[in-house]
């Protein structure tokens, strides 16, 4: 069995930019540590990925806070994951969740069976939204969060977003 690390939008602008927390600046060790867990061919990650007209779009006007805008700086990873990613696929997502990501992973399940585990963030937001969809893709797939390198918009957020992937049968560990 292949085990596959899935590290959601490590991004500057989730970390210490527009949407940034204390939070979320914590877990980058551990997000780092993680990835050097996993051999190289093993990691993808995911970049939240919008463009200068984000406040016309549907969550731009939900969430009025201009973010992970293509080519900035806040829409970068973070400098120390960016080097322990080294040459991971990394999968450009114009919302919470990516089909692309769900797609790509599929085709990896049909060759050889995986065990996916994510990391990053927001647990509460595209975190969540990933693990339902891959859950949904593959449901006899074990697919695992470490809680302990996620982070929510909010402590509570978080703990609800953890509470409502175990209920869907995603396995979450601290």
């Amino acid at each position: 069995m292949r085990k596959i690390l899935v590290v959601i939008d490590m991004q500057k602008d989730f970390i210490d930019g527009a949407l940034g927390s204390k939070e979320a600046q914590a877990i980058v060790g551990a997000v780092t540590d993680k990835i050097r867990q996993y051999p190289a061919g093993n990691v993808y990650a995911t970049r939240d990925t919008h463009q200068a007209d984000y406040l016309e779009t549907a969550e731009g006007r939900n969430l009025p806070v201009v973010h992970c805008v293509e080519g900035t700086e806040g829409w970068e990873l973070h400098p120390d994951v960016a080097e322990a990613l080294g040459n991971a696929v990394i999968v450009n997502k114009p919302t919470f969740g990516s089909i692309v990501l769900a797609d790509l992973l599929q085709e990896e399940n049909d060759k050889e069976e995986l065990e996916i585990e994510l990391v990053g963030l927001c647990t509460d937001i595209c975190v969540v939204s990933n693990a339902l969809l891959l859950k949904a893709a593959m449901p006899e797939v074990r697919i695992s969060v470490d809680a302990s390198c996620c982070a929510g918009v909010t402590p509570e957020s978080h703990e609800a977003a953890l509470l409502t992937m175990k209920m869907c049968q995603i396995q979450t560990r601290a």
